[in-house]
């Protein structure tokens, strides 16, 4: 093996991560399927592989497969697989059992700052000029109202659920979805539920609360199936 063959296939293997649109955690393919998809032999794509790992661009658990970045330091294995695995259906029904609860939660606790904070968000998604701007101003607004729940064990679900949505199955789900709904649509319908969320929340309506953050989830749910939202 030649150090340009090595090379050349280092560069094919990183336009493939990149064209497949590749998150953090994902799982690449088993060797031999890898290296039929960059033209290399698997001697020559375990090289190019053991290069990543040593510029921490991946990383290999024995019996688990490779998975792209830093090996993770703090959270288990098992954790990351599920996460992998998750399906946008599965994500999205996890979200409709636990989201409008929280938004309940946080119609009964939230503070002074937390109603600032929300407000701000939906703000912020008012005026998102781009795919990422929205994706990081909802982001922001559903990190939001679970932290105005004031309870950790909740917060840290609504993360796990987060990390899911960054996933590649999410993404490619959700890239079909915003090439048909676009930015109009997250800085005019999905920023007013949004407001109608905080509006509950403000006026320490629960049942209000619950039932908005619902809709707004059944809104997102109806878009990413090919439905029309309902307003």
């Amino acid at each position: 093996m030649t150090r340009s063959s090595k090379d050349d296939a280092l560069v094919r293997l990183r336009a493939w991560i990149e064209a497949e649109g590749l998150s953090v955690g994902d799982r690449l393919p088993a060797e031999r399927r890898l290296a039929s998809r960059i033209g290399c032999s698997r001697e020559t794509l375990r090289a190019a592989l053991d290069r990543l790992e040593a510029e921490g661009e991946i990383w290999r658990h024995v019996g688990q497969g490779t998975f792209l970045g830093r090996r993770p330091a703090g959270r288990p294995l098992r954790d990351r697989l599920l996460i992998e695995a998750t399906s946008p259906r599965d994500l999205m029904d996890a979200r409709l059992l636990l989201e409008p609860q929280v938004a309940a939660a946080a119609a009964r606790r939230a503070g002074a700052d937390d109603i600032g904070l929300l407000e701000h968000c939906v703000s912020a998604g008012r005026t998102a000029r781009d795919r990422a701007g929205c994706e990081q101003a909802d982001s922001a607004f559903h990190g939001a109202v679970a932290g105005a729940a004031r309870n950790p064990v909740l917060g840290a679900l609504l993360s796990y659920l987060s990390d899911a949505r960054r996933r590649a199955a999410w993404q490619r789900e959700w890239d079909r979805t915003y090439r048909r709904i676009g930015v109009t649509e997250f800085t005019g319908l999905h920023s007013d539920q949004h407001a109608e969320v905080v509006a509950a929340i403000a006026r320490r309506d629960a049942a209000a609360a619950e039932a908005a953050m619902r809709r707004h989830l059944e809104t997102i749910d109806a878009a990413i199936s090919g439905g029309q939202p309902s307003a």
